[in-house]
């Protein structure tokens, strides 16, 4: 009964529903200033919502009233001790863990999947990165999960090591064992940070993956906006245990956050809480059998290969015909308005969540059936080798500070990389900054180009140029 209501929604609605003549911001003044064009478009009621840190309202850095048991609400629902809303999207929880755990100097292992916002992360708090890699199917060209034997070889390795992150799920929905993660780090006396963006809504069905707080992770970041139904940058941060001071948490999040929090967001966070508490159960089934059908019928095309990986039953990962997933995207875009979450050199994804309705299903298995007609039979990849990680030779701080100089791609080979170059989505950097620039690492840059993706966190996006350390 508790998890029906929802305090900070309900205080938004009687505030935006009163009767006040505002001389505070923001400056449309509750919608009177809006143009005409976005009025008529969104309505008059979203601006009237779009209020500021007003006292009936709370404090999202100090709060006392109905964020505060907003939070409490979603602490509850989701098994944390205590949860904070997050209006700078999961990056800003990802940065948020890494300054609470880790002190100028200190060493935290991360995942060589992480986010390119946990470098962000490093490169604030002056800490150090030592990098694990996640095990990897060679003939789906994809990377899989961080087993805790691989974490616990590297903690014996390196002993200093303040805090871990992980990523899981991936984008492809696969999960690392979260419980033997944490009873890893646990051992050693550190916190494991999880990186849960797409799987917020892991935990409230048996059909899916438990969550990385059911797998007794310390802090656990999640985009509320992507497999739930926050307003995009709605997200959360969820502490558990007595291995993080929940000041240092509580300290670090001004630091990454707005002080003028969107306050439709957080009531975004509110409803989505309510929604998966009380009603998360069908939805998911709903999900969970479009799912199934989907791949029911996408198996028996004989152009179409389904990726074995997915512990996430929402992720539809796979290859049509020869195609690359960046063509395949394309045509399936142009030709049918079905537009995938992630296409990438061999396959692209599909990210079901509980938005989605029998019709898009349809649609979307109409559009592959179709366009797998002109395909050929998917051979089997080419062995793929996994990139080894490139020798860090600074910090992605002193890097990210050091005098920068632009190189020729062909010329830039055994110089430190000065910026941060990852493909995107997903997001997953190829070269960090302070780190060797190799032969393998550039090739694969230019293959993502040549075959249509696109470069983020780099001045020249073309390929043509790279920054990289004056020394």
């Amino acid at each position: 009964m508790l998890q029906s209501k929802t305090p900070f929604l309900d205080a938004l609605k009687a505030e935006a529903n009163s009767s006040q003549t505002p001389f505070y911001f923001p400056g449309h003044k509750r919608g009177q200033g809006i143009a005409n064009p976005l009025k008529n478009w969104l309505g008059l009621e979203m601006f009237q919502g779009d209020l500021p840190e007003l006292p009936q309202l709370d404090n999202l850095f100090q709060p006392q009233g109905p964020i505060k048991a907003a939070q409490q609400l979603a602490a509850a629902a989701f098994g944390a001790k205590q949860t904070w809303f997050l209006t700078n999207g999961s990056t800003a929880g990802v940065i948020a863990a890494i300054l609470a755990t880790c002190n100028p100097g200190d060493k935290v292992l991360l995942a060589r999947n992480s986010h390119q916002c946990a470098i962000a992360g490093l490169i604030l708090a002056a800490a150090e990165p030592v990098f694990i890699q996640p095990d990897y199917d060679p003939q789906w060209d994809m990377v899989l999960s961080v087993t805790p034997e691989a974490l616990e070889a590297a903690l014996k390795q390196h002993s200093d090591i303040k805090a871990v992150l992980v990523v899981s799920p991936t984008y492809h929905g696969i999960c690392s064992d979260i419980a033997g993660l944490a009873a890893c780090c646990h051992r050693h006396g550190i916190p494991l940070i999880v990186d849960e963006a797409h799987g917020a809504h892991l935990g409230f069905h048996p059909q899916f993956p438990a969550s990385a707080l059911q797998g007794d992770a310390d802090l656990v970041v999640q985009s509320t906006h992507k497999s739930l139904t926050a307003l995009s940058q709605g997200a959360m941060l969820h502490y558990q245990g007595d291995r993080i001071s929940p000041d240092r948490i509580q300290a670090a999040l001004p630091l990454v956050q707005s002080t003028s929090p969107n306050s439709l967001i957080l009531a975004s966070l509110d409803m989505a809480r309510q929604q998966i508490a009380t009603e998360g159960y069908q939805q998911l089934q709903n999900c969970v059998e479009m799912a199934q059908r989907l791949r029911s019928h996408l198996s028996q095309l004989p152009s179409v290969a389904l990726s074995p990986h997915a512990d996430d039953p929402s992720r539809l990962t796979l290859r049509i015909g020869q195609l690359t997933g960046y063509a395949a995207d394309e045509q399936l875009t142009e030709h049918f308005g079905v537009i995938c979450e992630l296409p990438q050199l061999h396959h692209l994804t599909f990210a079901l969540t509980i938005g989605d309705r029998p019709p898009d299903g349809d649609r979307l298995l109409n559009a592959i059936s179709q366009l797998a007609q002109s395909a050929p039979i998917p051979s089997p990849l080419s062995s793929q080798d996994l990139s080894p990680i490139p020798p860090a030779i600074m910090t992605p701080r002193q890097a990210h500070f050091a005098p920068k100089k632009r190189l020729l791609f062909h010329n830039s080979p055994g110089e430190i990389c000065g910026e941060l170059i990852c493909p995107y989505p997903p997001g997953i950097p190829i070269l960090i900054p302070g780190e060797r620039i190799t032969e393998t690492a550039l090739i694969h840059l230019k293959e993502t180009l040549a075959a249509g993706g696109v470069l983020t966190g780099c001045q020249d996006t073309s390929g043509e140029f790279l920054s990289v350390v004056d020394w």
